[in-house]
């Protein structure tokens, strides 16, 4: 059956005609849409027709649309249990699920291990004290406060991941704990691009670059002359004027950054950002921002979280730990440190 076309989908054809290799002219084209992961997605590819790379920028949309419903903590949708679900049925009952959230679970499970507990679904308790506290600081700025210690440590007792429990013959989740809470936005958006990505590359799709809110996947190569994906890593001082801090050129990689300039709010002159640290229970203060670039993009989102929660020496050996993984740390007052292989990897010698 034919595709039909999403109304908040934007395709915008560069007027560029080239060729590849001899063979058929191909335009560059580039879809977004705003919905998905309260967040921007961008999709680029090249394609003969506008036709062709609408097929793939639907691909991409019906299957993202599946997981943001599936990930949501905030929302319900008609027919579909997802992880609000879950959270509400904490010390109730187990919650029939898609496969796709059992996935997620277990791919977050590995990445608390692998993280030494940096990276934790089941700190829900505590990060909803916080975006509850936010929420209220934005709306109403000179009225806004930060939770008590006292709250927050009240809350991590209930954070315990090991407490989720599993059927997978029955394909239901469970928490007995009734106060804890899944949160999975530190890992939900990178896990997705990847499976998505997945989903392309079987379908036939091998040249695209997908950016979910700043988590891009690059798969292959540019459609023109077969060169690498050119990425730009922002700089977190966004007021500054300056530009992006490097562009990086990839193949078949996964770049994420994480920061603390985009949400955040503002109490007493000080600004309080979302990245909230398991063990001090407060935002993180090491960096302004982590950037990650590995293979996996799920990997990438977990692994950009950890490292910005880390003190640099903690987090060096962290991404030195992994394979085929690197990383840039931007301090507070603009320095900047990588990984050794980083400027290799995104291509700069």
């Amino acid at each position: 059956m034919k595709r039909k076309y999403i109304p908040i989908l934007i395709v915008i054809m560069i007027a560029l005609l080239v060729t590849a290799c001899g063979g058929p002219k191909k335009n560059r084209y580039e879809a977004q849409f705003l919905v998905l992961f309260d967040t921007a997605t961008t999709v680029i590819g090249f394609a003969e027709t506008e036709e062709n790379f609408s097929e793939m920028a639907n691909l991409v949309y019906d299957e993202l649309k599946i997981y943001h419903q599936l990930y949501d903590i905030y929302n319900d949708y008609d027919g579909i249990n997802n992880i609000k679900t879950i959270n509400e049925n904490a010390g109730i009952a187990p919650v029939v699920v898609d496969k796709k959230i059992i996935e997620l679970i277990r791919f977050s499970e590995e990445a608390y291990e692998k993280t030494d507990g940096q990276v934790n679904i089941a700190f829900g308790s505590v990060l909803k004290i916080w975006h509850d506290y936010r929420e209220l600081g934005i709306d109403d700025p000179l009225g806004a406060k930060l939770p008590t210690m006292e709250e927050l440590q009240k809350a991590a007792l209930h954070t315990d991941i090991k407490g989720i429990i599993i059927d997978e013959a029955a394909s239901t989740v469970f928490l007995p704990d009734p106060d804890m809470r899944l949160d999975v936005g530190g890992i939900a958006k990178g896990y997705a691009v990847e499976r998505v990505s997945d989903t392309l590359v079987e379908e036939g799709y091998l040249d695209f670059l997908i950016s979910v809110g700043g988590n891009v996947r690059a798969s292959g190569l540019r459609g023109d002359d077969r060169s690498m994906w050119k990425v730009g890593i922002q700089n977190p001082d966004i007021d500054s004027g300056k530009g992006d801090l490097f562009t990086a050129s990839l193949t078949d990689l996964s770049l994420v950054t994480s920061g603390d300039y985009i949400r955040y709010y503002t109490v007493n002159g000080e600004r309080y950002h979302h990245i909230i640290d398991p063990e001090t229970l407060m935002p993180a203060r090491y960096f302004a921002a982590v950037t990650i670039i590995t293979e996996d993009s799920g990997m990438a989102d977990a692994l950009s979280t950890a490292v910005f929660n880390l003190p640099f020496e903690e987090g060096v050996d962290l991404v030195e730990s992994f394979e085929s993984t690197e990383a840039l740390w931007v301090f507070h007052d603009g320095t900047q440190k990588e990984s050794q292989g980083f400027k290799k990897m995104i291509g700069i010698q």
